[in-house]
């Protein structure tokens, strides 16, 4: 492996020359999905994906609807996220490297832990260098061999189940004097088998502990100084000022926080009592500074604390400790039960929006079985804000009754404008909620290195009442709609 940048990180990795290492064998899929969420959170930290993130993620309709308008309190989270997906990935990386005859790479845990520490000089880190380029380009191309080898082993297994049920099927006739022909089968099968072993062959499977921790090990180092240069104030948990007037990102998305005497004002400061990683302890300082700068003290100073990841769990013998990255991520846990996923209604809500555009798009199609599968959705908290509500627009729409169909068209047409503008802003978030999901379950992962979705996109720390007004308010719409097409 090349030398990375950082002399003191180079030490740590690079001593005498190792006896050799075994290869992965069956941990090479671990090993692949650990190195897809590696390169994904590397592409993360490009430059486009921050100033995205700073001009179009944090101030989309949907995000400041329903989250927050804090400009300091989403980059905090999107923060947060980044380092506990970084740290997610160390003790999978740290885990591998107990295999490694290296012995820096052995103790990856430590190293890492020493570098958050502050031990290594993550300034000297480079970050989108052509050497680090080539290297990412050479673990896409890790993975996607071994993503044709899982492909490859999985047609393999279905053929010979296939397999023994014709040769199952070939004695029973046989018994009866009759033949049946397999040689084309078997041709395939042995096909088949002959990819499995090329696949092995370029793939991670071949591949030695050392090598592949190795790669995944310096871009974890350069991944946290990067977190470090773009989210600087919210690793080390000093924000001495966030004024979302004035805060500042230059042209390679870095951010500048103005500093001055004020704290960052916050409205979700339930969301960091519960977890002292994240809120700042010292609270009467923080208040007695809110209070001289003449600013309202509205929430509280957070910070995400810099510890080391949690050890891994003591390995079986040929698993990983990967499981879904969502029930180990701490700050899914984070959100209180005042938003959709601190009351764990995220998934079920993003699926009711979901089906209500289904039924928007085709506002023509909808008949008594999708409005019955759509009310049977909703939770009971639900029900009982709506009953209310279409209840009250029913009435106006018999009222409406004595203008003859004039008078519903119009009506009709009001509520179509309407519930077309809320779900302009309420269904992408539904659409990432479900792509969040997706994209940390490792058991369904694809086996993706594109940049994944932050959850402050999605509703899992929206405002639980503000999202179930929207969800009401086109409830309500969709029915004129189809009161109106029902008259046709």
């Amino acid at each position: 492996m090349a030398r990375c940048q950082g002399a003191n990180l180079c030490f740590m990795f690079f001593h005498e020359e190792p006896p050799p290492s075994e290869t992965l064998g069956i941990l090479a899929f671990d090993a692949a999905k650990t190195m897809c969420r590696l390169v994904s959170l590397y592409k993360s930290l490009a430059d486009p994906e921050i100033l995205k993130l700073h001009r179009h993620v944090i101030k989309s309709k949907g995000v400041t609807c329903l989250n927050s308008k804090e400009e300091c309190f989403l980059l905090n989270l999107a923060c947060a996220e980044r380092l506990e997906d970084l740290n997610l990935a160390a003790a999978n990386v740290s885990w591998l490297g107990r295999n490694c005859s290296d012995k820096g790479l052995s103790c990856f845990d430590v190293v890492y832990a020493d570098m958050k520490r502050g031990v290594v000089d993550v300034k000297k880190i480079e970050f989108g260098t052509r050497n680090i380029e080539k290297v990412i380009e050479k673990m896409e191309k890790h993975v996607s061999a071994t993503r044709n080898l899982h492909a490859a082993m999985e047609s393999l297994t279905e053929m010979e189940g296939s397999q023994k049920k014709i040769q199952r099927w070939r004695n029973i006739r046989a018994n009866h004097g009759l033949k049946v022909k397999v040689e084309c089968f078997n041709d395939r099968i042995l096909l088949y088998r002959r990819r499995v072993q090329y696949y092995k062959q370029v793939s991670l499977w071949n591949q030695t502990f050392d090598k592949v921790v190795g790669l995944m090990a310096r871009i974890i180092c350069i991944a946290y100084a990067r977190i470090c240069n773009v989210f600087g104030p919210f690793v080390t948990g000093i924000i001495p000022g966030c004024n979302k007037k004035n805060n500042v990102v230059n042209v390679k998305g870095i951010f500048h926080p103005n500093f001055d005497n004020s704290c960052c004002l916050l409205e979700h400061r339930e969301l960091y009592e519960v977890n002292l990683c994240l809120f700042d302890q010292n609270e009467e300082s923080l208040k007695k500074r809110a209070k001289n700068s003449g600013s309202v003290f509205k929430g509280g100073l957070i910070r995400f604390n810099n510890h080391p990841p949690p050890p891994p769990p003591p390995p079986p013998p040929r698993h990983s400790p990967q499981g879904d990255m969502a029930k180990n991520n701490r700050v899914l846990r984070l959100p209180p039960p005042s938003t959709v996923g601190g009351a764990g209604l995220s998934h079920r809500y993003a699926n009711v929006i979901l089906f209500m555009e289904r039924c928007m798009n085709a506002s023509a199609a909808i008949g008594d079985d999708a409005r019955s599968a759509l009310y049977e959705m909703l939770p009971g908290r639900l029900k009982v804000k709506l009953r209310p509500k279409l209840r009250s627009q029913y009435l106006k729409w018999e009222e409406n009754s004595e203008r003859g169909d004039d008078g519903h068209s119009a009506v009709a047409s009001r509520w179509f404008d309407k519930v077309e503008e809320v779900m302009d802003w309420l269904s992408p978030v539904a659409h990432d909620t479900v792509k969040w999901q997706a994209e940390r379950n490792l058991e369904k992962q694809k086996f993706e290195t594109k940049p994944t979705v932050l959850l402050l996109q999605t509703l899992h720390y929206s405002n639980l009442e503000k999202v179930e007004e929207a969800i009401v308010e086109v409830l309500v719409g969709l029915s004129c709609i189809y009161w109106y097409r029902k008259q046709w």
